[in-house]
């Protein structure tokens, strides 16, 4: 269906594995949506001891591919040693880097995404960064090493949607062959669709699925949207147009006199 950094994934569906009311919501969003990928965010005070293991074994039998981040660093500093400790727990090369710039919004830092990402990439990371959907900071970007962009929807756990629809439709013609997935900010399952419409290549939350009252069912129905718009994208859907169109011919019409 979809790859990014050469691994063909199951589904267009990135899921977090945060804030669910227990393991037990969480095993059955991932099972009845199907997700692709897992996102973890590793916490350091429990990455020395067996507190998490429980955890990081349940995730482990989700049987697919996880991608760690470095959620909550502010640094460039802490974001590198955030991903060096990820991959050395989980035996990965991906990760999702986060280096916030503002604590409120939760955006991130232009300058230290870039820096960080330029590291990483040399280090043999395979990064997907989270990022805002400005063209020129994609760009120096994918000049650093990445491979693959992941820009924001909305601020993170908002459920405000596709805030920059111009801004986003601007970056995905800008750069047509690098895989992009929307990444935070989605709140209900007609928003992925539109992220699917619009030709971005898969869609990552959390919070919309997690503080459902039913997760798995949100789940679920954040995967079929996913089908859906992906599926109308693939259709060349038609241009919008400004005045009526009649769908049902004038030729041939009977003429009263």
């Amino acid at each position: 269906m979809v790859a990014f950094y050469g691994t063909d994934l199951c589904s267009r569906l990135m899921l977090g594995t945060s804030q669910y009311p227990s393991p037990k919501a969480l095993e059955a969003a991932f099972v009845r949506s199907g997700a692709g990928v897992a996102t973890v965010s590793l916490r350091r005070e429990a990455a020395g001891d067996g507190t998490g293991q429980g955890f990081w074994q349940l995730i482990r039998d989700l049987g697919v591919p996880v991608l760690p981040n470095t959620a909550g660093c502010h640094s460039v500093k802490e974001a590198v040693t955030t991903a060096h400790m990820a991959r050395e727990m989980f035996g990965t090369d991906w990760i999702k880097l986060e280096v916030v710039g503002h604590a409120d919004t939760l955006q991130p830092d232009p300058f230290g995404l870039v820096e960080a990402a330029g590291i990483l990439c040399a280090d043999g990371f395979k990064v997907f960064p989270y990022t805002t959907e400005d063209g020129i900071l994609a760009g120096r970007l994918l000049e650093a090493g990445c491979e693959v962009l992941m820009p924001w929807g909305a601020p993170i756990g908002t459920g405000l949607g596709l805030n920059n629809i111009y801004g986003l439709r601007t970056l995905r013609a800008q750069f047509p062959d690098v895989p992009m997935v929307i990444d935070a900010g989605l709140g209900v399952p007609s928003q992925a669709a539109q992220a699917m419409e619009m030709g971005f290549d898969a869609v990552l939350l959390n919070t919309a699925v997690a503080k459902a009252g039913d997760p798995a069912k949100m789940a679920e129905a954040f995967a079929r949207a996913l089908e859906a718009g992906r599926l109308a994208y693939e259709a060349d859907p038609m241009e919008p147009r400004d005045m009526a169109h009649p769908s049902t011919p004038v030729l041939g019409l009977a003429v009263l006199s």
